[in-house]
């Protein structure tokens, strides 16, 4: 005979990661509902939310014991609203509109490479190595987005000069399919090596970001882009094969 409890529990437990996903779906839904209300700062700041809750879900499935196909989909799904379509629409409200036509297909580029990023990543997900990510991440480019709304926010005088806004959101998109490997910090050895200095750096970026975050979350992203790009220039010839599909049988 079968324990109700015991069945109750796997269904709470498959349950409670996609609660999160639909969480953070729930926070892109809420950032476009700002950015046509003309609230970009909010609408960025609900996005940093949303990201929280997307770094959670796949913990919680791992934890528990309970990813599967169903998961993964609905996530990248949750993840082309969140950190697609509503970042894509904050900065061409907030910052591209006024360019017009070209502000409107840049806008669109991003939310197009963002799609295609999610795509890629489906595909290739057990096949590839999971050190690095192939391109940039779409929470990524989200984040840059975020950084630079909040950014503006502060130093009024970015807002003169739409085309900076332009040539971020062309660049962060390119970058996401792109072949340039971003480290994903999950199997870092360097980490491994020295948790106590990572973590001290950790606890420290993380109280200057939440002590001057209008600046630390596109300060942060920044550094990340660049160092990744300067460790692949230095390192293509070992990063060339990285991403080399593994074949299902062995030869």
């Amino acid at each position: 005979m079968k324990d109700p409890n015991v069945s109750g529990a796997k269904r709470l437990a498959f349950f409670l990661p996609n609660s999160f996903t639909a969480l953070n779906m729930a926070c892109g839904f809420s950032s476009i509902i700002l950015s046509l209300q003309g609230r970009a700062f909010d609408a960025a700041l609900i996005l940093v939310l949303g990201a929280i809750f997307d770094s959670v879900d796949g913990r919680v499935a791992r934890m528990t014991g309970t990813q599967s196909e169903f998961g993964e989909q609905f996530d990248s799904i949750s993840d082309v609203i969140s950190f697609g379509i509503a970042p894509s629409l904050l900065i061409y409200l907030h910052s591209l509109q006024t360019m017009g036509r070209i502000g409107a297909v840049v806008s669109f580029i991003y939310l197009l490479c963002g799609a295609l990023r999610l795509a890629r990543f489906n595909a290739n997900i057990d096949k590839v190595s999971s050190d690095f990510f192939q391109g940039l991440p779409i929470p990524g480019g989200a984040l840059v987005v975020i950084g630079f709304v909040f950014i503006s926010n502060e130093l009024k005088m970015i807002n003169d000069f739409p085309v900076a806004a332009l040539i971020i959101t062309f660049v962060t998109s390119i970058l996401m399919i792109s072949n340039i490997p971003f480290c994903s910090f999950k199997n870092s050895q360097y980490i491994r090596d020295h948790k106590r200095k990572v973590l001290f750096l950790m606890f420290i970026l993380g109280v200057l970001t939440f002590t001057y975050y209008t600046y630390m979350f596109f300060i942060n992203m920044a550094v990340y882009i660049v160092a990744s790009i300067i460790y692949y220039l230095f390192n293509r010839k070992q990063a060339g094969d990285i991403f080399e599909w593994k074949s299902d049988k062995e030869d």
